[in-house]
């Protein structure tokens, strides 16, 4: 057995036709595969980078054009069995020959596919041709024959299988890509091999058990044998003369078991699959490292509606999610590192789950590798977003053996928790004015509660499937309902402002969000415009969302004080996006346990656009970032309103009962106290209190002039809580002393307040884009001092470093500010 793979020499060229500019039509492009069209025209300087002001919109005739790929590989064909042409991912509409010889076709990029090729093969200079349909000719012609279907945007993405997003969403890019997106090669082999093999891990009490189901694909009707190991355990099971099919049953005591980031190690063990003749001689073989948990989702009816709480080895968790997008339109750039880079951040934001949204791709391998190795909890989504989907022929097949592949590939990572049927579909059939255009056609209804149930159930009972995010649990309640299953909350945002959050006690939310520009650097990147405004040309084409600027302004006047210029627009509302999702997270989890978890839209972007990420589509962490790691801490203070006055609640997501003496204090801006209570805190393991607090702390006196701090020591971050919005709030005029001292890799800026500083941030980036600050949206009483640890790749100006734009506060708006010194360090 071996494997070559068909990686290098490839060009190709843009099938000429009226759309296609004469300079491309026909020119052999080298091109880089894995990769994408895009890709390889942008780097031959062919064409410029649609991420770049509004370059997208003069490469829209890459998506209607036909595209070649081809490659000339030298072969020695030996003496196997069998020689087949292995395609992991092509993009998407795509006819393959070998020397002029069809081999077979595509029309799914979600799936893989395998060629029978030996015969076709010669010896030393081979040609291998693969030929992609325009994705919008394939879409339309099926719109066309089998009806139109509603969606969220006005593109044909429900009638392909195909990354929904490649055709534009309200934070993406319309870049409809074609190309080799995965790997290909030729895969020799004789007797027999592995076709697929799909661990079922389980636990219970103090025993783990694999199952392990295999297939192989035979030429021959020789016995075989499996061999397994896993763990220090080993079993072999046969495969007898014609059969196709074997499973193997292992029992490991006492394993050590994967958890959750937060709730212990995500141990991991190597699983070895051999396949033998029965004279042992070694025909295939395959490993991954699985992970020893049990997992189980209760959705029990209760007094409050129904729930929905994620058991990990039987303990309940509270989900700290975030949902993902893919990490780029061009999925040839997301490399492990980068990904590690964006897991890094996730877990540094106190998340422990990442749902993998519907309107993108299955991830690599790397991507759910990381994801069991950092604990990382995947919520993954059958690829159907926010549209009608057709269940006729070719597509109702397709998305068979489209599940099948996805649900069999995946089956081996312990940090895969549930499947989810498709992001917002029944909630469109029931809410969106989708059930009179349909007119009774099909819209996918069979594949959430019928196939997939049905796919999971047989290929892996091991985990819960849940047919739509949202969904309530039963046709008979409205898929949207809050008090049952999960939720989306998008009237905040859309038309209601985020206090509306306080409103809601859902068991579940898994998605809400709220908007902000990127980081400035990402801006001036991206951008051409001059100068830089909130309504700039650059600015307006990377807002999608529908009423976007609109919506962001309504934000503004509501909360904050009018911005006098782009800087503190900008600084406004990022500050805004971060309050909004502190807000809304602190309030859902101090109902914990009826709310079990949520998963805030979105940690990631595929570009530099505004939009509801906390990283921006360069990898930089907005304020958004900083707030959902304050968030999301493990132990959480936070005042909240309760039945007409204020309580403090308690929130412990630890295994550890949370003993600490607590203080409530009711101070003017200018720090003095005017009341103050203290209580004990006892909070049990994974669990939440409330505590209601008196009524001298919970009404001021002056309501525009004061706030509340509690505190328990060093077990928690404070909680603040202010009695008027920031626009009616009397602040005083930033005043504070400021110190820049070099330190290893970087600079430490120490800030001492002399009045009340709101939301202090720092934002290094506008000095050189490479730099990072570890800490934002601190608020500072007269007298109190923050550090703050800045790296970058060459030292920053500390006088720059130290004044506005770059050192920001609520109460500099409009330049009202006296930044001092008490001895600027050089560096």
């Amino acid at each position: 057995m071996s494997r070559q793979a068909l990686h290098e020499g490839w060009v190709v060229r843009a099938v000429p036709g009226p759309q296609v500019p004469p300079e491309i039509a026909d020119r052999a492009v080298p091109a880089t595969v894995p990769g994408c069209v895009h890709t390889d025209l942008l780097t031959a300087g062919l064409i410029p980078d649609p991420y770049l002001d509004d370059n997208e919109n003069g490469l829209a005739w890459i998506g209607r054009t036909d595209w070649v790929y081809e490659a000339t590989f030298a072969c020695r064909p030996g003496d196997d069995d069998r020689v087949d042409l292995v395609c992991a991912g092509l993009d998407t509409v795509a006819t393959v020959s070998l020397n002029g010889t069809e081999v077979g076709r595509a029309e799914n990029q979600h799936r893989s596919y395998r060629f029978a090729v030996r015969p076709l093969l010669r010896p030393g200079a081979n040609t291998l041709t693969v030929r992609f349909g325009s994705p919008y000719r394939y879409a339309e012609a099926h719109r066309d024959r089998l009806g139109d279907r509603p969606n969220a945007y006005p593109e044909p993405f429900n009638f392909i299988r195909k990354t929904a997003c490649n055709f534009g969403w309200d934070w993406g890019p319309t870049v409809v890509t074609a190309g080799i997106w995965r790997e290909i090669g030729l895969h020799t082999w004789s007797t027999a091999r592995l076709a697929t093999v799909r661990p079922l891990v389980t636990v219970a009490g103090a025993t783990g058990r694999v199952e392990l189901h295999v297939e192989v694909e035979r030429v021959d009707d020789a016995p075989l044998t499996v061999h397994v190991t896993v763990a220090g355990a080993a079993t072999e099971v046969a495969v007898p003369p014609g059969e196709h099919g074997a499973v193997a049953t292992l029992t490991v005591r006492d394993p050590e078991l994967w958890w959750p980031v937060g709730y212990g190690e995500p141990a991991l063990h190597d699983l070895k699959v051999t396949l033998c003749t029965a004279d042992g001689r070694v025909l295939d073989g395959w490993s991954r490292r699985i992970g020893f948990r049990s997992v189980r989702l209760d959705t029990a009816p209760d007094a409050h509606g129904s729930a929905f709480t994620l058991h990990v080895n039987d303990v309940p968790l509270f989900v700290k999610g975030v949902n993902w997008i893919p990490d780029d339109a061009f999925p040839n750039r997301v490399t492990r590192q980068r990904l590690a880079e964006r897991f890094d951040q996730a877990v540094g934001a106190n998340v422990n789950l990442l749902r993998v949204w519907g309107g993108g791709r299955y991830e690599s391998a790397d991507f759910y590798e990381l994801a069991d190795e950092r604990g990382l909890l995947v919520q993954q989504d059958f690829l159907f977003a926010c549209a009608a989907y057709p269940e006729e022929e070719p597509f109702r097949s397709e998305v068979e053996a489209e599940a099948r592949e996805q649900v069999t590939r995946l089956a081996a990572h312990p940090s895969l928790v549930l499947w989810t049927g498709n992001n917002e579909n029944i909630w469109g059939w029931h809410d969106w004015g989708w059930q009179e255009p349909l007119a009774g056609r099909t819209w996918g209804r069979g594949y959430y509660l019928e196939l997939l149930p049905r796919v999971v159930g047989e290929l892996d009972p091991t985990r819960p499937y849940w047919p739509g995010s949202p969904w309530s649990g039963r046709e008979d309640v409205h898929p949207n309902d809050p008090v049952h299953g999960t939720t989306h909350i998008w009237d905040v945002w859309n038309t209601d402002d985020y206090l509306k959050y306080r409103e809601y006690v859902p068991r579940f939310v898994a998605e809400f969000g709220y908007q902000a520009p990127p980081v400035y650097a990402t801006l001036r990147r991206a951008l051409s415009d001059e100068p830089l405004a909130h309504d700039s040309p650059g600015m307006a084409h990377h807002q999608k969302a529908i009423d976007g600027d609109r919506k962001l302004q309504r934000g503004l006047d509501a909360h904050l004080p009018v911005p006098a210029d782009f800087d503190d627009w900008h600084y406004l509302t990022q500050l805004n996006q971060a309050r909004a999702i502190q807000l809304g997270v602190e309030h859902f989890r101090s109902h914990r346990p009826v709310c079990m978890g949520t998963i805030v839209w979105q940690l990631n972007d595929c570009w530099p656009v505004t939009s509801w990420a906390a990283v921006d589509g360069d990898g930089r962490r907005k304020p958004l970032w900083y707030a959902l790691r304050r968030a999301y801490v493990d132990r959480l203070l936070t005042v909240q309103p309760r039945d007409g006055g204020l309580a403090l609640v308690a929130v412990n997501e630890t295994g550890e009962a949370w003993h600490a003496p607590a203080t409530v204090t009711r101070l003017t801006l200018g720090g003095e106290p005017r009341a103050k209570t203290s209580v004990d805190l006892d909070v049990p393991a994974h669990s939440s209190v409330v505590l209601a607090l008196p009524a001298e702390l919970a009404r001021p006196d002056e309501a525009r002039r004061e706030l509340l701090v509690a505190e328990a020591g060093d077990t928690a971050e404070r909680a603040l809580w202010f009695f008027a919005e920031d626009r009616e709030v009397e602040w005083p005029a930033a005043e504070l002393d400021a110190t820049v001292e070099p330190t290893a890799g970087g600079q430490r800026v120490r800030v001492t307040a002399r009045t009340v500083l709101r939301d202090l941030t720092l934002f290094p980036d506008r000095l050189d884009p490479s730099a990072q600050v570890d800490r934002a949206l601190v608020t500072l009483l007269p007298r109190e001092s923050a550090t703050f640890t800045v790296n970058a790749d060459a030292a920053l100006d500390p006088a720059a470093l130290t004044t506005r734009p770059v050192l920001r506060c609520v109460n500099d708006i409009g330049g009202r500010a006296a930044y001092g010194d008490d001895g600027l360090a050089g560096s």
